[in-house]
């Protein structure tokens, strides 16, 4: 079984999936108190599970800050946590409170997939940025390959989550959205960080030194070594 301080990727990608985790959790919020306030029967229960979810999201940002992260992760579920409550206020619905999400998912989705087609994967970037040289892995066509593969993992996610928010939405089942969108955040996410590293050496020949120092063709000697197309 692969061991973290054998997956040269795992504190990057690990930190970056902290920061979605963070984002869910306002939507849990919503979802609690507008439920308990439906069924109680208090006055503007969408209101109340908005103001319950921009509240926890800047408590998040908080904590996050204090210490001493970056809380861009929680920035954004503070973000979305707002245009989210004004959507669902908008339309009277409590499913739109998730619009948001779905839309975000569907921008990723695509975004995912143009970098892909492009040979220029996210994650790629993502590591490249994080490392300290975020254009050096252009040069390694084996790490240029190898982030490609990973990237459909990543892909893979919003995908995945698509199919399944769409007919929640659209059949106005805010409370299994809600579920949907803690179960399908944890799980996903660290199936992806776990996953990055393995279909990213798999591209890589014998001897590669990793994501930490690509290598380009003209420092290989021309023996045939090198990995081949997926």
């Amino acid at each position: 079984m692969l061991r973290r301080r054998d997956d040269p990727l795992w504190d990057i990608l690990s930190a970056s999936g902290r920061g979605v985790v963070d984002a869910v959790v306002p939507s849990a919020a919503f979802v609690v108190v507008w439920l308990v306030g439906t069924w109680l029967g208090w006055w503007e229960p969408i209101l109340l599970g908005g103001f319950a979810a921009v509240a926890v999201a800047l408590v998040v940002a908080v904590v996050r800050w204090r210490g001493g992260e970056r809380p861009r992760g929680a920035a954004v579920g503070l973000l979305i946590a707002v245009v989210a409550t004004l959507i669902a206020l908008y339309t009277g619905r409590a499913q739109d409170f998730f619009l948001p999400r779905i839309v975000a998912n569907a921008g990723s989705l695509a975004a995912w997939l143009v970098s892909i087609a492009l040979r220029w994967p996210l994650l790629g970037l993502v590591v490249g940025a994080a490392l300290g040289k975020p254009r050096a892995w252009r040069d390694d066509p084996d790490l240029v390959r190898g982030y490609c593969r990973a990237s459909w993992l990543w892909a893979a996610q919003y995908a995945l989550r698509l199919v399944v928010f769409l007919p929640l939405w659209a059949s106005g089942a805010t409370v299994a959205l809600g579920i949907a969108q803690v179960v399908l955040t944890w799980p996903l996410v660290v199936l992806c960080v776990l996953g990055s590293w393995p279909l990213v050496r798999s591209a890589l020949p014998p001897g590669h030194p990793g994501p930490r120092h690509p290598v380009t063709p003209q420092a290989l000697p021309d023996d045939g070594s090198r990995g081949s197309a997926p």
